[in-house]
């Protein structure tokens, strides 16, 4: 019974959540690293993955990166299909709470970096993003729904984080691809 109770109290909250309008969403995403700082327009962003053609600072950064818009383009539409009741629950289980409270030291409120406010942040751009999508998630989509005006993202920790993914899959690939 408390079970049912639990789940009825979630979906009143989502509800409630997703039918009030936003006070604010991302308008600039800050690359950080020591001293520097850089924005990017969410616009940018956006008419980036409908064109797949950059503009702003956003063309000079994937220039300098040598990355082709293109490519930019389909990772920033590439969604990701997640049940919004599963997610939520997942976001607020131990190893929910572990992985969002790492994933927010590189992604948080530009001004406030302190997790009990990057926490809930992203908690909410991600249910708001999924509800938004009718339960699929893209990068726009997220940096739409995150309730704040200037998303910050940690470049050297960013940077570290794609490095230790790297060095994992590489492992994985090695211990798959080895014979038994």
């Amino acid at each position: 019974m408390k079970k049912i109770s639990s789940i009825k109290n979630m979906m009143v909250g989502i509800f409630l959540i997703s039918s009030m309008p936003m006070a604010y969403s991302a308008e600039k995403v800050a690359l950080v690293s020591g001293a520097f700082k850089r924005s990017i327009k969410v616009e940018n962003i956006e008419y980036l993955a409908k064109t797949g053609k950059a503009r702003g600072f956003l063309k000079d950064a994937l220039r300098f990166g040598n990355q082709d818009p293109k490519n930019v383009m389909e990772i920033l539409n590439q969604e990701v299909e997640l049940p919004l009741v599963t997610t939520t629950r997942l976001m607020y289980s131990k190893i929910g709470v572990v992985i969002i409270s790492r994933v927010a030291k590189i992604i948080h409120p530009l001004k406030v970096p302190d997790q009990s406010v990057a926490v809930p942040a992203l908690r909410s751009a991600i249910i708001l993003g999924l509800e938004e999508g009718e339960g699929k998630i893209n990068a726009v989509r997220l940096l739409k729904s995150y309730p704040n005006r200037t998303l910050a993202v940690n470049l050297p920790l960013l940077f570290n984080l794609l490095n230790k993914v790297e060095t994992i899959s590489d492992v994985i690939k090695y211990f798959s691809s080895s014979p038994l």
